[in-house]
């Protein structure tokens, strides 16, 4: 088969590389401690120490994440809480994180140090789907300047999910200990549950994890009524098996996860499958000369797009698309105490193999006698080193600059239509035209980043980074190819109802990023803080789209929607984040009170044709109110949204009004047990996300076109205790 055949040989070049990096290693063997040696601090984004340096990300840890999970099973909804990041609208567990102005394509994202590739014409599986905010341990988010250590073919911010960490027991000693929660939602009647159990030594370490959540349709606010293509179902479980000796830590972790079904409000599909097993090996180490991280990885995902219900179901087939994806890779850095600084080198390769068709319809003229081949055995190679120096002096000064190199290897076989009938004559000619085309694609992207961080005095820090970083075009961009009104619509991640063809003249996204940042503090933890955080974006060969005609219908009249051609042009970001928080009272009768807020502006431009970019968000913040006092917790959360009134009208973007929202929570935990309960947009305010789309489930079953609307009042409870 073409796929084993392709395997046989990236497993070759995977071998060669490993050699390479393996040297690192074996020239420092004598240095290995001869005694139990400590673990290092790993940061989750770099392999390094943790420092205070300009590349700290933000972090949303565990005890946070426990406060939120009760509202939603959506990773990237959750990451809305810090400055500068919002989401586009999907599945009910597949929200597509945006870092100020910039989508997930364009993001650094890895799940327990490992990337994950998206297996969907319409980015239905995005990593963070694989994830559960009842088993996660912490997120990193760097929303501005990244290091060249935090990983390469991305221009935009940083999200680093990581699970929980390995337990082992005291010398000598056992350990057995776990966690578990469960949850109910009254909007869609979602529930779920999660369990973590581990059983130790103080040498080896065993943990289970698992998750399920399930949910229905949800009501938009007020009298917007039941949002169609909304109901979702998923599990996930994962086995990890730690060893703690005397040269360092070793992991291997195993996971299956799988989706019977997920509603996509602003899709013409929805996912009918989705199944996906990893297996991850670990190396964590400290030496004499330093720390060494070494990760290799392998995934399978087999995912299913068709109608549900409420979309017209299956009845006469549907229309059956499928998609298999195998990946593999690995990861070694090296942090290298040197002259005063630390210095990090690292080497990676990332293999994806893409196979997409979609199954003939029985009877059907349009769709068959023979499958369509979207992207037939597509493969995408990349091979990533970089150097990176850090370096702090006694003066408050800590800078951070390395280089970075990527290469890439694109290819893919033939494709084909589902015939060759006069209503499919659009896409046999767009085939034949691909296949005599070379397909072939060799991209080598060069980047670097300079980051300096100064502490000014004692309440004052300010943070200054540039980088160039550069993103080669992903599968689906460089080689979707159909060319008919049905087969177009079937490709994009946007939920605009639009139709997209891929170009193989695209070429890389190259983005110059300069960022800042000035924190002032009384440098307590509890006490007052104010960050104000501007940046500026400029993305040559910026990969946005042009029309190539408007759809219309049987009678020739427009639909709204149109076809369009991704397209490089030029684009720039700007924008500002503000931050802060002051405690607000504290007393032994009152307990504790602390008032925070974020707001985040940004303004995106297509230099190309001078008009807006597609989906950002418009001037937006929160205002919390948090109480403590001893173990009951409360807080108040008034989330808004100014109008958005800069669309893009090539895709015939909606504008929404502004809105409001108020969620209240309270929760109170005693010895190990956990109770919360909460309100989600507690008015019931009737609003449309701004970045929600179309909502097309809508559509098909009243013939009306509206913005996708937001969820309504919704009363959750969650329940956890620790054993």
């Amino acid at each position: 088969m073409p796929h084993l055949k392709t395997f046989r040989a990236t497993r070759r070049m995977i071998s060669c590389c490993l050699l390479s990096s393996a040297a690192l290693p074996v020239l420092s063997a004598p240095a290995l401690a001869q005694e139990a040696t400590p673990l290092p601090d790993v940061d989750i984004e770099s392999g390094a120490a943790r420092n205070t340096a300009p590349a700290t990300p933000e972090r949303i840890e565990r005890s946070e994440l426990r406060a939120r999970e009760a509202g939603s099973s959506d990773t990237a909804k959750l990451l809305q809480a810090l400055p500068g990041v919002s989401g586009r609208s999907a599945g009910g567990f597949s929200t597509l994180p945006v870092i100020r102005g910039l989508d997930a394509q364009r993001l650094g994202i890895t799940v327990d140090g490992v990337t994950i590739t998206s297996a969907c014409p319409n980015d239905m599986n995005p990593p963070l789907s694989y994830t559960d905010p009842q088993t996660i341990s912490s997120i990193g988010v760097i929303t501005g300047v990244s290091p060249v250590s935090a990983g390469g073919d991305s221009i935009g911010g940083i999200i680093a999910v990581e699970t929980a960490p390995p337990k082992f027991a005291a010398s000598g000693g056992t350990l057995v200990t776990g966690d578990a929660s469960t949850f109910y939602r009254s909007n869609g009647d979602g529930f779920g549950g999660a369990l973590s159990f581990t059983a130790a030594s103080d040498t080896l370490s065993l943990t289970y994890s698992g998750s399920y959540t399930q949910a229905g349709r949800f009501k938009g606010g007020g009298a917007l009524g039941v949002v169609r293509s909304s109901e979702f179902a998923k599990t996930d479980h994962g086995i990890n098996l730690a060893a703690q000796t005397d040269i360092g830590l070793f992991e291997l972790k195993g996971g299956y996860h799988f989706s019977p079904y997920e509603g996509f409000p602003n899709q013409y599909m929805d996912m009918t499958s989705n199944k996906s097993w990893f297996l991850n090996g670990h190396y964590a180490g400290a030496f004499d000369w330093g720390d060494l991280d070494v990760r290799a990885h392998y995934r399978k995902t087999d995912h299913e797009m068709n109608f549900l219900d409420d979309k017209g179901g299956t009845a006469g087939g549907g229309m059956p698309m499928n998609t298999q994806v195998r990946q593999a890779g690995y990861n070694v850095k090296a942090d290298i105490s040197l002259g005063g600084g630390r210095l990090r080198i690292g080497n990676e390769f990332q293999h994806q193999w893409l196979d997409d068709y979609w199954p003939p319809v029985a009877g059907s003229m349009m769709m068959g006698p023979n499958p369509f081949i979207n992207v037939n055995a597509a493969t995408r190679n990349r091979l990533g080193t970089f150097i990176e120096w850090e370096r702090g002096w006694e003066s408050g000064i800590t800078l951070i600059a390395g280089i970075r190199n990527d290469r890439l290897w694109m290819n893919t076989g033939e494709v084909a239509p589902y015939g060759a009938g006069m209503m499919q004559m659009a896409d046999v000619m767009a085939a034949a035209a691909f296949n005599a085309a070379d397909r072939r694609r060799h991209d080598s992207n060069w980047s670097g980043s300079a980051l300096l961080r100064h502490d000014l005095s004692q309440i004052a820090t300010l943070e200054l980074g540039y980088a160039r970083k550069v993103r080669s075009p992903n599968i689906y961009e460089r080689y979707t190819w159909g060319r008919g009104t049905m087969s177009s619509s079937m490709i994009g991640w946007f939920g605009d109802g639009n139709g997209y063809v891929g170009n193989l003249g695209l070429r890389p996204e190259r983005a110059d990023t300069i960022s800042a940042a000035l924190t002032l503090s009384d440098a307590g933890e509890e006490g007052w803080s104010l960050k104000i955080a501007p940046y500026y974006t400029n993305v040559s060969d910026y990969i946005d789209v042009v029309k190539l005609r408007d759809f219309t219908d049987m009678m020739g009249m427009p639909t709204g929607f149109a076809q369009l051609q991704f397209a490089n042009q030029d684009a720039r970001i700007y924008g500002v984040d503000i931050s802060g928080a002051v405690p607000v009272w504290s007393d032994d009768r009152f307990g504790k009170g602390r008032l925070s807020a974020k707001a985040s502006w940004l303004r995106g431009e297509n230099r190309t044709d001078g008009g807006p970019l597609y989906h950002q968000m418009p001037l937006s913040g929160t205002v919390s109110l948090e109480h403590g006092l001893d173990g009951f917790e409360t807080r108040i959360d008034l989330s808004w949204a100014a109008d958005k009134d800069r669309v893009d009208p090539t895709r015939n973007e909606p504008r929404t009004r502004g809105y409001a929202l108020l969620d209240a929570q309270i929760a109170y935990a005693w010895d190990k047990y956990r109770v919360t309960l909460a309100a989600e947009n507690l008015f019931d305010e009737a609003y449309y996300a701004p970045l929600g789309g179309i909502s097309l489930g809508d559509l098909a079953a009243t013939g009306a076109l509206r913005p996708v609307p937001g969820r309504g009042r919704s009363i959750n409870v969650g329940l956890g205790v620790r054993f």
